[in-house]
């Protein structure tokens, strides 16, 4: 109901209609809604925190381990949808949201870390930043609370593998790309990625930024008489 309405707007009232039980029920249980509100995102974080400690521990190179971050964290996710939903729409209006808000920060620098050591292992692009690339990689796992309904059609492994793919495979050095992709099944990138598409008749390509400081052909054009 928290996701519904909203944490602010939900009552001790909504809940007890909800659930069906009397609010001195919900009381005998929790002192409030805010301790509800804890132990929702707690579950949340308790989940990813342990993920990731797991994939920390794991004796391989960080670019393996940083895989497998993105394909457990998925697959927590969609296990703990309800929760990892609500934990993302915090934003820090009560203690309960700013502790929250703070051990997300403290999970995301962890992230950073392992990203870093991943470039610096040389499995990742040099030219990316991981504050940056981290933000953005689980951007795009996180986004999933909002499409994302249990369904036919769509496995939790499968989405894993998907965004797993989609997202590493732009991260990792040519050599480690092509490597994820055959692992994985996705397509493998083209050898000319980093080009633009030219006509296929066309023997040659050239680099984005030399077709940028081409000057644009003339065009004949017919004046009316």
């Amino acid at each position: 109901m928290f996701n519904e309405r909203g944490y602010d707007g939900t009552s001790m009232e909504d809940l007890s209609q909800a659930l069906g039980i009397s609010k001195s029920a919900i009381y005998h249980h929790v002192v409030g809604k805010e301790e509800l509100l804890r132990l929702a995102t707690d579950r949340a974080l308790d989940g990813l925190f342990a993920v990731l400690d797991e994939v920390t521990s794991m004796d391989v190179p960080a670019f393996d381990r940083l895989q497998e971050l993105v394909r457990r964290s998925v697959l927590l996710l969609v296990e703990e949808l309800p929760f990892v939903t609500l934990l993302l729409r915090v934003r820090g209006n009560t203690e309960v949201e700013r502790e929250a808000l703070a051990r997300r920060r403290l999970f995301d620098s962890r992230v950073m870390a392992l990203v870093a050591q991943a470039r610096d292992e040389g499995r990742l692009r040099a030219d990316v930043d991981p504050a940056v690339a981290a933000r953005l990689l689980f951007g795009m796992i996180n986004s999933v609370v909002e499409w994302y309904r249990p369904r036919p059609g769509i496995a939790a492994q499968n989405l894993a593998e998907t965004i797993h793919a989609v997202a590493l495979t732009g991260l990792a050095q040519p050599e480690a790309a092509v490597a994820l992709t055959s692992e994985s099944g996705a397509r493998r990138p083209r050898p000319d990625a980093g080009y633009l598409s030219v006509p296929r008749e066309s023997a040659t390509r050239r680099p984005v930024s030399r077709i940028l400081r081409s000057p644009l052909p003339e065009r004949s054009v017919q004046r009316p008489t």
